[in-house]
């Protein structure tokens, strides 16, 4: 019973931590970007959402917009070290990221903001529902249940707007630039523009997540956002190894929600089993290692019989 109940809590932070994973996506596999700044908008967007509520008492919603508007600024100094000031790709993503660590400090004013007493997405629509007793479940299910509910509306916002995003003429340019940027380039199409945009949208996604995970764990910290890039990885890598013959543009946008949500299961299911936390990490990296991998695999394999 721990074990399935471990594996209902991590669809539900799978369904929340999905939209980091389809805001990496966007970099690193439709623009070909190797983003590193995502993990400093990723807390910029919890930090922000944290003390708005908290020092403010701004509405829980409006704090996502801001957040969503922060981390597209954050995208935008990305793109603009990149492609104005000439900077490496990798090196200009850390050198947001090395920024974004001070001021998020600077925003809060400390290493951590607490969400306890405030009102958040989850206790707004918790509280719209029936209490936990009269459903004839735990307090923790029905918080399950509604992080859930309020993942899977995110998730599918997000998922339809991108699919009609990057099926318009703008968003098939971002998509054409990370494909073949000397072709579009050739075709009159401004690629430095396109790497912008295509960076702001990813920074607001993840903003976005940010915002939301702080909401649902009850807390903002500074260095929520450590590792964050390997998470996003980790989860579109078992979406596409899933999925790997999928060619419509939503199927793979929704194999990425997929992946996440099975790789938080895989994660709460070895923590149930007596796994180190401090060893998360380090399976992190096997996961991905593994299922990069399979595709040569298979292709060897194919090799293989085709040989004999």
């Amino acid at each position: 019973m721990n074990i399935v109940m471990a594996i209902f809590g991590a669809a539900s932070q799978g369904l929340t931590w999905a939209i980091l994973a389809l805001g990496v996506y966007l970099t690193f596999r439709i623009l070909n970007f190797a983003d590193m700044s995502c993990e400093g908008s990723f807390a910029l967007g919890g930090s922000i959402s944290a003390v708005l509520m908290v020092n403010y008492q701004w509405n829980p919603f409006v704090t996502l917009i801001i957040a969503i508007l922060a981390g597209m600024a954050a995208g935008f100094i990305t793109g603009f070290l990149h492609t104005k000031l000439k900077i490496p790709a990798i090196l200009s993503g850390i050198l947001t990221m090395i920024g974004l660590y001070s001021i998020n400090l600077r925003i809060m004013g400390q290493a951590n903001t607490s969400l306890i007493g405030q009102n958040t997405i989850i206790s707004i629509f918790k509280n719209l529902l029936p209490e936990a007793k009269e459903l004839g479940i735990k307090d923790s299910t029905l918080q399950t249940w509604v992080t859930m509910g309020v993942g899977f509306v995110c998730i599918l916002a997000v998922i339809t707007v991108l699919y009609w995003f990057f099926g318009t003429e703008l968003g098939s340019c971002i998509r054409a630039t990370g494909n073949n940027e000397n072709m579009v380039r050739a075709q009159g199409v401004n690629t430095d523009k396109m790497k912008i945009l295509g960076l702001v949208l990813s920074n607001g996604l993840i903003a976005l997540a940010g915002a939301l995970v702080t909401q649902g764990q009850g807390y903002a910290d500074v260095s929520m956002g450590v590792g964050a890039i390997v998470i996003g990885l980790a989860s579109i890598v078992i979406g596409e190894v899933l999925l790997l013959r999928v060619k419509n543009f939503a199927a793979k946008l929704a194999a990425i929600v997929l992946g996440s949500i099975i790789y938080r299961i895989i994660i709460a299911v070895v923590l149930q089993f007596g796994l180190n936390t401090n060893d998360l990490k380090l399976l992190t990296a096997v996961v991905v290692a593994l299922a990069l991998s399979v595709p040569v695999l298979k292709s060897k394999g194919m090799l293989r019989r085709e040989g004999n």
